[in-house]
Formats: C-alpha cells, sequence, structure tokens
C-alpha cells in the first residue's frame, strides 16, 4: 500500500533561491554531496544522489512549484511517487509544504526520513553559508 509523506519546513532564502537550489544540477550537487543531473524543463530527466533518485519533472513554476515523477532505485520495477514541492515567501524566508504521495509502505519510513537528513537538513546549511 502506498504512503504519503507531508513536511513543511522554513528556509532563509527567497523562493527563487530555494527554487534554483533545487532544481540547478550544480547547487543541487553543492548541497547534497552528491552527483545530480536535473533538468530544468517540464518532461525533462532528474536524477540525485548518485542515480539513486531518478523520475522527470511534471510541473515547474520558477520560484513556487515543483512536480516531479519520483522514485529510488531500490523501489519496484516501474513504480514512481509524485513529489510536490510548493514555495511560499514568508516574514524571514520561505516556506517549503512538501508533499509525496505514492510511497511505497515498506521504503516510507526511510524515506520520511531522508528528506530531513538528506535534504533539507544540509540544504539549511547551505543557504546559510550564503552560497
Amino acid at each position: 500500500m502506498a504512503k504519503t509523506i507531508r513536511q513543511t519546513r522554513t528556509f532563509n532564502a527567497t523562493p527563487r533561491e530555494l527554487y534554483d537550489a533545487l532544481m540547478e544540477t550544480r547547487k543541487h550537487a553543492a548541497f547534497t554531496g552528491a552527483s545530480a543531473s536535473i533538468s530544468r524543463k517540464v518532461g525533462g530527466r532528474i536524477s540525485a544522489y548518485d542515480d539513486y533518485i531518478t523520475g522527470k519533472n511534471i510541473e515547474l513554476v520558477p520560484g513556487r512549484k515543483i512536480v516531479q515523477a519520483w522514485r529510488g532505485s531500490d523501489w519496484p520495477e516501474g513504480l514512481f511517487s509524485t513529489a510536490v514541492f510548493e514555495l511560499k515567501g514568508v516574514r524571514g524566508g520561505t516556506k517549503l509544504t512538501f508533499t509525496q504521495t505514492g510511497v511505497p509502505e515498506q521504503q516510507y519510513e526511510a524515506i520520511k526520513k531522508g528528506w530531513i537528513e538528506f535534504y533539507w537538513t544540509p540544504l539549511t546549511a547551505w543557504l546559510e553559508k550564503g552560497t
């Protein structure tokens, strides 16, 4: 059975800076510390964390929203989740509302923790360095 992850974080960055960190290959690789290849086009392919994550862009609204078909390399063949990153400027930075639907139950806990440990925490530190 598939599950849904919902997480909210506020980052000390503008919505466009946060969008660019997630969507520019060089910046994505810099904050994660792993190889990435991120297309900036709808329908374009994405990969991150040394190809552990693969997928494609479904909807892109610069500075506001990213929707991607997303899967881990250890997921059942052909199974994709939908990852939605919604960005909203707030006092002190940008509020990210993240929702990932269709996460396989057996990977749910690891993926849920993984977003915090491998994305939000290093992204916060990277943005604070002003990189």
